[in-house]
């Protein structure tokens, strides 16, 4: 009963999951793709870390083994010496530990073996999955160009489209703004017309002024 009620809420879990990544891809495809190599990259990160575990199982097996063999080849050659030499209970202990070392030492072997193949497995599939992850990286990048030209295609014909639907408006912002300039522009030409003629009249008043002093004197 409480492995189906797990099972159920894991269902329904999922099913929730994948209709929100359904909603986002068809709001935004891109960042769904992040997503989605983010999560390529962690899993493929723990095979790199079971690889790495997997050497250092096959150096240790090959370390045990390397123990195991010498000390088997030890005992048979103290066996062979003690059986020379007429002790039977020596020879029998030698001998006895000399069929159980070469017997862990045949399994460490195969457990090497084993793990040697298991390893080229996995550092096959760690290889594929690198190429994966760049193959994907490279979409990405494709989808993001194809992504962007068509973001920017959107904005000039939006663009575009607004011109031709306003363009008496636009026109008719343009023409203010030209009148504007033109009224500006004529006001300040007065003004400098007017400062300057007022300057002149000044300056000749100032002059009549003085010549009239000097005639009087």
């Amino acid at each position: 009963m409480m492995t189906n009620l797990f099972t159920r809420i894991k269902n329904s879990i999922a099913s929730d999951l994948h209709e929100i990544l359904d909603k986002k891809e068809q709001k935004n495809p891109i960042a769904v793709l992040n997503q989605y190599l983010r999560e390529c990259e962690r899993e493929t990160e723990k095979v790199r870390k079971l690889i790495e575990r997997q050497h250092l199982l096959k150096d240790e097996f090959s370390r045990e083994y390397r123990s195991a063999k010498a000390i088997a080849d030890k005992r048979k050659y103290q066996a062979e010496i003690a059986q020379k030499a007429g002790e039977v209970d020596l020879y029998e202990f030698a001998h006895s530990e000399y069929v159980q070392y070469e017997e862990r030492a045949s399994r460490l072997q195969e457990a090497r073996k084993v793990a040697e193949e298991q390893l080229e497995q996995l550092e096959r599939k760690y290889a594929e999955m690198q190429h994966k992850l760049k193959d994907m990286h490279l979409k990405r990048m494709e989808l993001m160009g194809r992504e962007n030209i068509a973001r920017a295609h959107y904005q000039m014909n939006k663009l575009l489209d607004n011109n031709i639907y306003n363009a008496n408006y636009s026109f008719s912002r343009f023409s203010e703004i030209e009148n504007y300039l033109e009224r500006l522009e004529h006001q300040v030409n007065s003004s400098y017309y007017r400062n300057t003629i007022d300057a002149k009249i000044a300056q000749l008043e100032k002059n009549v002024k003085n010549e009239e002093n000097h005639s009087n004197l």
